[in-house]
């Protein structure tokens, strides 16, 4: 769990330093950096979803992820969280908590670092990938910060859950995780980064959240078919 630990500080202090020059930047630049931010969120996410070695994996994934995660309303749930830590921060004059909240988690756990890395990690090696990771995670928070404010960082906190989960997740698994089955969730993980990527651009406003469980799908449906 090292590298989490070490990806989970680099965030927060990240978004320490993007709260503590806001302020100071002009609201064009932030703009601007946040844009650069969304298409380098295209571009990864359509790299990713290259990965992928069986395209009925990856559309039955999205297509039975986004049904189950529409079920339970994750988005909601999620939301209801960050505007309950916005309450007890007594923030109700921000109105990008949420955003910023949701849109970090999104971007700091859905990349192929985090599912790689956390493999990496899990299955015993050094966690370089998660180094790296921490690197950009540290920059991308203070843009992030700059921009959406303080809920970029309370987004480590399921960060540190979520990326470790996956890292528990992968110990307990080592005998069964393929380079296959890798693939096909970093594809899903892809494909949801594109929406991501969408999102930040305000080019439409997709649920992201609710089509998480796609990856769990991806896993499923991958150690069956491959």
């Amino acid at each position: 769990m090292l590298g989490t630990i070490i990806n989970t500080a680099a965030v927060v202090a990240g978004s320490i330093a993007g709260l503590i020059i806001r302020s100071r930047l002009p609201k064009r630049i932030t703009d601007r950096v946040f844009q650069a931010i969304g298409l380098f969120t295209l571009f990864l996410g359509i790299h990713m979803a290259s990965k992928t070695d069986n395209f009925l994996i990856l559309v039955f994934s999205m297509v039975t992820g986004t049904i189950l995660g529409e079920w339970m309303d994750i988005d909601k749930a999620f939301l209801k969280f960050s505007n309950w830590l916005k309450g007890k921060l007594k923030s109700h004059g921000t109105s990008t908590f949420s955003e910023g909240f949701v849109t970090s988690f999104l971007l700091f756990c859905m990349g192929s670092m985090t599912i790689l890395g956390a493999f990496e990690e899990g299955l015993g090696d050094e966690p370089n990938l998660l180094m790296a990771k921490s690197v950009l995670d540290g920059f991308s928070s203070i843009a992030l910060a700059a921009s959406l404010g303080i809920g970029v960082l309370f987004s480590a906190i399921p960060l540190l859950i979520y990326q470790g989960g996956l890292t528990l997740f992968a110990a307990s698994l080592a005998d069964y995780l393929t380079d296959p089955i890798i693939n096909e969730l970093t594809a899903v993980g892809g494909l949801l980064l594109l929406g991501l990527g969408l999102n930040i651009l305000n080019i439409t406003k997709l649920k992201i959240m609710n089509m998480i469980p796609a990856l769990v799908i991806a896993v499923k449906l991958a150690l069956i078919f491959t």
